[in-house]
């Protein structure tokens, strides 16, 4: 089985306060990419709760961003129909950059897992994050970046974090980044 993993799709990432307009830019490809896809789907949500400016991430990044409970944190609204449809969906809400839970989640069902592809934001935090993390758990499993559904905090650091993920063996398709 193949297992698509969407990133932090959610609404403060795209137009709230960490929203950016390539981020905004893909959420219809995303939604696409969701819709037509035929196997398990593994979604994340950042999720903060109302001491994270007190936390190690929100000393450094100090803008409160998918607090628990809030609309910024609920996902995009196209996101949340495709998935709305479909049966095979897991939820994994994560403090982190990268989940420990969807590692150990992926892990158990390894044997029937032939291939991982991610979607999401940001390329440069949660998505190298989650991919680099799978990549030591399940170090056997092809993992691909669809760069046409993913957007990073910019242009510059979207195409750094590509290039990162290709030098460990991540295939990245679509968009000009793909196949360098």
């Amino acid at each position: 089985m193949k297992v698509l993993i969407v990133v932090d799709m959610q609404r403060d990432f795209v137009d709230g306060s960490l929203g950016t307009p390539e981020a905004a830019a893909i959420v219809r490809g995303v939604a696409e990419k969701i819709s037509g896809w035929e196997g398990d789907i593994c979604v994340t949500q950042d999720t903060h709760g109302p001491d994270y400016l007190e936390t190690r991430e929100g000393a450094l990044l100090p803008v409160p961003h998918c607090l628990r409970g809030t609309e910024g944190w609920r996902l995009a609204p196209e996101v949340e129909s495709a998935l709305a449809g479909k049966d095979r969906v897991r939820v994994f809400a994560k403090s982190a950059f990268g989940s420990r839970e969807l590692a150990a989640a992926l892990v158990e069902q390894s044997e029937e897992i032939e291939a991982l592809e991610l979607v999401g934001l940001c390329t440069d935090i949660c998505v190298l994050s989650n991919a680099l993390l799978l990549q030591a758990f399940l170090p056997e499993t092809p993992i691909t970046v669809d760069a046409a559904c993913c957007a990073g905090v910019t242009p510059k650091s979207h195409r750094n974090a590509l290039d990162a993920l290709r030098g460990c063996q991540v295939q990245i398709v679509n968009g000009p980044e793909a196949g360098q």
